[in-house]
């Protein structure tokens, strides 16, 4: 069985520290590495008819502005570094969207960092980590 390091990245430093965290274990191990990006999504959130009719076409947007901007040019980085990297930008739950994809790759670890909603956000719903962690089917590291 071949090792599969997921890292979800969000551009924060926690989220670069984890992503560095997941590149040297792949590099170490001759591992793939997934960077993953999720971009939030509530299915709670209540639009206008004419919103609608542009959904798409925002989301297509968003899902290509995201891979240039944020997870292409860390896969081209961990390339030149000689590392089996591949980008992976999804909306959705990031929680459970990063655990889909774990299961869609068959990664062998999830790589995140601790970084989640504060105060009452927090108490409420959790943290991406912490639910993630619950739902898993594979180790997942949290990096602080």
């Amino acid at each position: 069985m071949s090792l599969v390091f997921l890292v979800g990245v969000d551009g924060s430093d926690c989220g670069s520290r984890a992503l560095e965290y997941a590149a040297e274990r792949t590099s170490l191990k001759g591992a793939k590495l997934l960077v993953a990006h999720v971009i939030e999504w509530s299915q709670f959130r209540f639009s206008t008819v004419e919103e609608n009719a542009e959904r798409h076409k925002r989301r297509e947007e968003e899902l290509q502005r995201a891979h240039e901007e944020i997870v292409d040019p860390i896969v081209q980085s961990m390339r030149e570094r000689g590392i089996d990297a591949e980008g992976i930008v999804r909306h959705g739950h990031v929680a459970r969207t990063l655990h889909t994809l774990a299961q869609e790759f068959n990664a062998t670890n999830v790589v995140l960092g601790r970084i989640g909603g504060s105060g009452i956000k927090a108490h409420l719903f959790g943290t991406v980590a912490s639910t993630l962690v619950q739902i898993a089917d594979v180790p997942v590291t949290v990096v602080p």
